[in-house]
């Protein structure tokens, strides 16, 4: 096996570990297996599952909650241009797939080879066992969160903000990156009080407008 295809399938099984919890919290938050599933499948990227989900289990709106799922999901069509000239498929169905597949794992496996041809199989090889891993994880959360009385005494809380904090990093390099972390955390907080629960996560997407003004001033690339 070569070494892309050896890493993007520990990946894919790490990340499918990560599955496990959302199927647990899923299953918390009063989703039924076949709930929990259709998100995992159809949804596919983990930041906004666990979002809806949190909201939804701390009595958000359905509103607030797709609203959350769909600003983290954001990211994703940022993605579209940096891996669509290494697929270089024609096939609408491939394209369709390609297009679910993009997130930040297969973004990351595809980008991080040396050559177009070694991307593109990077790419493929780490959507299909990561959906896979994500599925089957999920599977096995709901299926062991209804044996569990309460899964925060198991500690799986804190995997979720976990989750976030390990996708949050390699975005924070930057000085514009770091205040717009800090604005958007300090938002979060004034907010959770004073607004519905959901909303602040939503709101907190303003301090994007700072990060911008200081790319700006800098002279950076948006």
């Amino acid at each position: 096996m070569s070494p892309h295809r050896r890493e993007s399938f520990v990946l894919a099984l790490a990340t499918g570990l990560v599955g496990v919890t959302f199927g647990v919290f899923a299953d918390s938050a009063g989703f039924s297996l076949a709930q929990a599933m259709v998100l995992s499948s159809l949804t596919f990227t983990g930041a906004s599952q666990f979002a809806a989900v949190s909201v939804i289990g701390s009595g958000g709106t359905p509103l607030a909650a797709v609203g959350s799922a769909l600003l983290l999901a954001a990211r994703n069509s940022l993605y579209g241009p940096v891996v669509a000239p290494l697929l270089r498929t024609k096939s609408l169905g491939r394209r369709a797939v390609a297009a679910h597949f993009v997130i930040d794992e297969t973004t990351a496996m595809a980008t991080a080879q040396k050559d177009p041809e070694a991307g593109r199989d990077a790419f493929w090889f780490t959507g299909v066992w990561l959906f896979i891993f994500w599925n089957l994880g999920t599977m096995a959360g709901v299926v062991a969160g209804s044996s569990l009385e309460d899964p925060q005494a198991w500690g799986l809380d804190a995997a979720f903000p976990a989750a976030f904090v390990v996708l949050l990093v390699p975005h924070i390099k930057t000085r514009p990156s770091q205040s717009t972390a800090a604005l958007g955390a300090l938002i979060a907080l004034v907010a959770v009080p004073l607004v519905p629960v959901g909303l602040p996560m939503l709101l907190a997407a303003l301090a994007v407008g700072l990060g911008w003004w200081m790319q700006r001033q800098n002279g950076d690339p948006l």
